[in-house]
């Protein structure tokens, strides 16, 4: 029984290699082979699981190198700072890099 969204029913024909492709890719990523290829036609990246998960690991790590470096400035504001904290500031900076790039990197290997 269709559902009232999805009411057009379209036929598609797969090699035993397809069929077998489009099987596991949905079901690595969660979804019955329908919804997967829903996904793959609306090409929303923010609908992938794996990119959400992704972004939010960056979003965590990003806040709190932020905190890190909110202390360094109120240490440098308060005039407490050391140079130890030039050196932590521009480690989290390269931190920060790294991060965006690697998850860069892994959204486009997706």
């Amino acid at each position: 029984m269709a559902d009232s969204i999805h009411c057009i029913k379209k036929t598609l024909r797969l090699t035993l290699e397809e069929a077998g492709l489009l099987s596991e890719k949905a079901e690595r990523a969660g979804l019955c082979e329908a919804d997967y290829l829903r996904l793959l036609i609306t090409q929303k990246p923010c609908d992938y699981p794996e990119i959400r998960i992704l972004l939010k690991e960056l979003i965590n790590e990003v806040n709190a190198v932020g905190n890190n470096i909110n202390q360094i400035t109120r240490n440098y504001n308060s005039k407490l700072y050391r140079i130890e904290d030039r050196e932590l500031l521009t480690a989290y900076m390269k931190k920060l890099n790294y991060l965006a790039r690697e998850t860069a990197d892994r959204i486009s290997r997706m």
